[in-house]
């Protein structure tokens, strides 16, 4: 941002400076002279003929007529001398801006039960994914990554600012990759070992499922100590409407068939992770939930941005003093040569 200051004074304030309004005033007042004493010598010049025809046919000359610009040379001169005075600078504002980024990995649970369409027109993984692009698209400065997991989890995208690439392999998620099962405990223990390296202010984990840990190896209790110990916060989200929801299933001969099963969510263990870890369990029971959701965690985890700014100033005082010079240069050769006026 470039501002314009006049004798110590910024322009973008909209205050004047009193030697501008001087400079101002000047200007105005040599004018005013200027006017009252062109007028007088018109006046006093003035003599008396009984018959003016003679001279009303005859036509100024070109230095009669343009002579009027000599004292406009000098009234532009004094006024860059005045402007001179007000010392003008012009500045550069530049800013520093440092951020304390938060790193976040994205969990999300792709079991066959997260097909069930209780979140109509959609699955419940459409939706999740859905909802985890607007979580990315709100965040600005924090490395995201993600985790996925079924049966097994992987990291499907490291830690990265790189959001196009993020939301690109986000969008590769689908069922089957990862089994038949629900691992929250190992997908838990895997996205913290993701965070293990992280030096950010504040480490996230944001985990979805829609069902009930059935997979030994890490139970999930111990992986929220492990997250805990390793100063990871964890928000747990339990994405399903209750009771009977309906689950596509498909047969051998590629026939699909829907059947209503009961939902389950092992609301309580989730609740403990985040209570564990420092974080919060939300429970979406619809698309309009789980937005909400993932709304109210991307405000508590906002990243703190601290903004330093600077001016830097040059001065244009020789510019306008050298303008004033030069202008009163011109004026005393054009009012000594060319518009020299004989008494």
């Amino acid at each position: 941002m470039n501002i314009l200051r006049f004798a110590g004074w910024d322009l973008i304030f909209i205050q004047v400076p009193g030697v501008l309004i001087l400079a101002l005033g000047g200007i105005v007042l040599a004018a005013m002279i200027w006017h009252y004493f062109f007028r007088r010598a018109q006046q006093s010049a003035s003599v008396r003929y009984s018959d003016l025809s003679l001279v009303k046919t005859g036509r100024l000359s070109f230095r009669r007529r343009f002579r009027f610009l000599v004292f406009v040379l000098r009234l532009l001169a004094v006024a860059c001398l005045f402007v001179a005075m007000a010392r003008p600078q012009i500045g550069n504002q530049q800013r520093d801006t440092e951020t304390e980024g938060v790193d976040i990995m994205m969990t999300l649970d792709i079991s066959p039960s997260m097909a069930a369409e209780d979140f109509a027109p959609h699955n419940r993984l459409y939706v999740a994914k859905e909802e985890i692009h607007k979580f990315i698209n709100r965040r600005t400065s924090d490395r995201i990554g993600l985790v996925v997991f079924a049966k097994t989890a992987f990291t499907q995208c490291p830690l990265t600012l790189d959001y196009s690439v993020l939301k690109s392999f986000l969008d590769q998620v689908d069922f089957g990759q990862a089994g038949d099962g629900t691992a929250i405990g190992l997908a838990l223990a895997s996205a913290t070992n993701r965070l293990r390296g992280s030096d950010a202010k504040s480490k996230v984990i944001i985990l979805l499922t829609d069902g009930v840990n059935n997979v030994t190896e890490i139970d999930p209790v111990t992986a929220a100590n492990i997250a805990k110990a390793m100063g990871v916060k964890v928000y747990t989200i339990g994405a399903g409407k209750p009771g009977n929801v309906i689950y596509p299933k498909f047969d051998p001969l590629f026939q699909s068939r829907r059947n209503y099963l009961p939902s389950e969510i092992d609301e309580e263990v989730l609740q403990q992770i985040a209570d564990i870890t420092g974080g919060k369990y939300f429970r979406a029971r619809s698309e309009a939930e789980l937005e909400q959701v993932y709304t109210e965690i991307d405000a508590m985890e906002k990243t703190e941005i601290k903004v330093h700014e600077y001016m830097q100033y040059d001065e244009l005082f020789f510019q306008w003093l050298l303008i004033g010079f030069i202008l009163l240069l011109a004026e005393l050769l054009l009012s000594q040569t060319y518009f020299r006026k004989i008494p």
